[in-house]
């Protein structure tokens, strides 16, 4: 056989074994989140991390700490009044209008499912009277919690162009933790839609931004989602592994469910 024919030959069998490997054997899978961490939360141990120390934009994770310091302040069947700052939260919102009464946890479910904006500076309003009342308080709450890399600006997460915000992906993981202490907030992550109502009937559906259970995993991930342009795409969630509570959070992504489909399959060893 001549060298030319001996090089074909071996190009030929080079693209049949090339054609029935697995993709996922030829390219390794690279995560595009710009921190990330996830963790066994009931026995401590990190099965996964990448500079889960360094800065990050929290988006719309912050609402986690909305929550948290709602649940821990105000009973979930009060009414509390829409005010008129709230009506100017840019999207994603309810587009509450003033005057409107709605119960505390109809607003919690608004910001945990649809990340309502609006819905998030009722809220802090509610709770502390202003907005920049209650922003400290989720600052010293944050301390309070060991989360010492951690600035909330506002309630929602929205961009701030007069007050600098950020978290970590440990310090969110941090945060998390405690909320899902609550009854409540595991509930209302759990669900894809939910109706809410004002205390006059106006009637409001909302839809869940986690995509992953949409997506028909093998096992659902329930959390909360964030995104602005500068902050990318970020998620912080759990699922159960056994007895066991896992927490993952993923921020700075441009492929959010890819990376956490890739981190939970390989270091926690669950097939999605």
């Amino acid at each position: 056989m001549s060298l030319f024919k001996s090089k074909k030959f071996l190009i030929v069998v080079a693209i049949l074994i090339l054609a029935l490997v697995p993709a996922t054997v030829i390219a390794k899978y690279m995560v595009t989140c710009k921190s990330a961490i996830f963790s066994n939360s009931t026995k401590v141990v990190r099965y996964y991390g990448k500079r889960v120390h360094d800065r990050v934009l929290p988006a719309s994770t912050t609402k986690v700490m909305t929550a948290l310091i709602v649940m821990e302040q105000l009973p979930l069947n009060k009414y509390i009044t829409v005010g008129k700052r709230a009506t100017y939260a840019e999207p994603t919102k309810l587009y509450l209008k003033p005057g409107e009464r709605y119960k505390v946890r109809d607003l919690l479910y608004a910001i945990l499912l649809k990340s309502a904006n609006d819905a998030s500076i009722v809220l802090a309003e509610a709770v502390a009277g202003s907005e920049a009342n209650f922003v400290r308080m989720m600052n010293k709450r944050a301390k309070k919690l060991g989360a010492n890399h951690t600035k909330f600006a506002n309630s929602n997460g929205l961009p701030s162009k007069k007050k600098s915000q950020y978290t970590t992906a440990y310090d969110m993981y941090l945060i998390f933790r405690r909320t899902l202490r609550h009854k409540f907030f595991r509930q209302a992550i759990k669900l894809k839609y939910k109706t809410i109502y004002s205390e006059r009937g106006r009637k409001i559906l909302l839809k869940t931004h986690n995509k992953i259970l949409f997506k028909g995993w093998k096992r659902s991930i329930y959390g909360k989602t964030g995104y602005t342009h500068a902050a990318k795409a970020c998620f912080v969630g759990t699922l159960p592994k056994g007895k066991d509570t896992l927490i993952i959070g993923v921020f700075g992504c441009t492929k959010r469910w890819d990376d956490i489909k890739h981190i939970v399959s390989k270091y926690g060893r669950i097939p999605l």
